[in-house]
């Protein structure tokens, strides 16, 4: 918190010459603007102390941004993967703008979107694979418990990424902590500065096979 108001920007970890304007915190105080970050302090094999932080989702566009840890998949794949299908949803979008809502080849081209969005947020779904500290590891779908696919950004919120990244690079964790910056969210459940547990909806499902092989489980 002391980092985020002092710099004013997440991209503290470069010079302030060197900071993209992308990074600044000021559009997390406009209306409904704030975001979740989280910090989790870990040990190496060594036993030295390591400091991760994390911001939930996107940052301005940004899946990565230096001195914070990367999403639970790769980047480079998953904009490959997106492309051609975001272009054809738009595309169907743009058709559908000036057509009646209640004509025939308006719900044709919606049916058509959805099927699209559906396939596409499978597809997505199946990049996730999460990693526990056991060695384990298991795509999402497999992971999240119940029936129906997860809810989209699971796994992108910071508590995931923090653990995913503590498992796949041999750290310990000992403590998180996870904190709402910026203006509160519309239905005013998030509010600045303030200390939040996981979201029940998409963290806490798939914390627990995360969190397998903590302390000999």
């Amino acid at each position: 918190m002391d980092q985020l108001r002092q710099h004013q920007r997440i991209d503290f970890a470069v010079p302030k010459q060197r900071a993209d304007p992308r990074c600044a915190t000021s559009h997390l105080f406009k209306e409904a603007g704030g975001k979740m970050f989280g910090t989790l302090i870990c040990r190496d094999a060594q036993g030295g102390r390591r400091v991760l932080q994390a911001f939930s989702g996107q940052y301005s566009g940004l899946w990565q941004v230096a001195g914070w840890v990367d999403p639970v998949f790769d980047v480079i794949a998953f904009n490959a993967l997106i492309h051609g299908p975001e272009q054809e949803i738009k595309r169907l979008g743009r058709e559908m703008n000036p057509l009646p809502r209640g004509s025939s080849r308006y719900r044709q081209l919606l049916g058509q979107r959805r099927i699209l969005s559906r396939h596409l947020m499978r597809d997505i779904h199946n990049m996730y694979q999460l990693v526990n500290f056991r060695g384990e590891k298991k795509p999402l779908t497999v992971a999240f418990p119940g029936t129906g696919a997860p809810p989209a950004g699971t796994a992108d919120c910071c508590g995931p990424k923090l653990l995913y990244h503590a498992a796949t690079h041999g750290l310990r964790p000992e403590a998180m902590a996870e904190f709402y910056w910026g203006s509160s969210n519309l239905s005013a459940t998030r509010q600045h500065g303030r200390f939040y547990p996981a979201c029940s909806s998409k963290c806490q499902p798939i914390l627990g096979f995360m969190l397998c092989g903590m302390q000999g489980q």
